[in-house]
């Protein structure tokens, strides 16, 4: 079935995973309090705040020992403890994304934040764009850090080549029905969409959904189990240009 969209994940693919783990990070870990002093009375970081607190009691009922934080309103510190304890822990938490997507925002608006792409990258997805091949991404990043991260890079504004966003509000990434209602949203079918990746987890996802897949191996990635099972690459002008 002829290709129609190219799905792909970032860190360790578009741009090497230690942007997010030695810049992105730190760096808001780094700004957080100052963030919260700035942004606490608005609304949108009262609602992650508010989904914080409800990770938090879902983690001491799973039995996990957050740091021992005050009932009622958290205090500014309180909250600074909890989120650096997700970080500490690289949690998939949808608020931490939410509110480490704010922090950056703000990173990225001021020029302290440039995203490094590898150089492959965006001339590929032009050549594959202009074969008529449509291009979103996938991240557990939230789909604000996503849209920042592709505006603000160290080569210029390239948001204008993605045509979908997707975090784990569809679904883990590691679930084969996250692909699938990917796949839906873009109206293709899985078998038209090639999806590339890192992680071997996330691509045995992608093909139980339907999807052609290629691991994708980039200097610094950890060695992946199985990688044996997958078509790999090491530079997106391996991906081929549709039959």
């Amino acid at each position: 079935m002829k290709t129609r969209a190219l799905l792909l994940d970032i860190e360790g693919t578009v741009t090497p995973i230690s942007f997010v783990h030695d810049i992105l990070f730190p760096f808001a870990r780094a700004h957080v309090r100052e963030y919260l002093v700035q942004h606490i009375n608005t609304a949108e970081v009262q609602e992650d705040i508010a989904a914080l607190r409800r990770e938090y009691a879902n983690a001491q009922e799973a039995g996990e020992q957050p740091p021992k934080l005050e009932p009622g309103s958290w205090s500014i510190d309180e909250i600074v403890a909890y989120v650096n304890w997700l970080i500490d822990r690289d949690r998939k938490s949808p608020a931490l994304k939410s509110l480490q997507g704010k922090i950056w925002e703000q990173g990225y608006r001021e020029r302290t934040l440039k995203a490094p792409l590898f150089s492959d990258v965006m001339p590929n997805i032009q050549r594959l764009r202009n074969a008529r091949i449509g291009v979103a991404i996938f991240s557990s990043g939230s789909v604000l850090a996503q849209k920042l991260l592709f505006s603000h890079t160290e080569t210029g504004d390239h948001s204008d080549l993605i045509d979908a966003y997707f975090d784990t509000g569809v679904g883990s990434k590691v679930d084969s029905e996250s692909y699938r209602k990917i796949a839906r949203q873009l109206e293709l079918l899985p078998q038209e969409i090639i999806f590339v990746s890192d992680v071997t987890s996330e691509l045995t996802a992608g093909r139980e959904a339907g999807m052609a897949t290629l691991l994708c191996v980039r200097p610094g990635n950890q060695t992946q189990s199985a990688s044996d099972q997958f078509n790999v690459i090491h530079d997106f002008s391996e991906i081929p240009d549709p039959a």
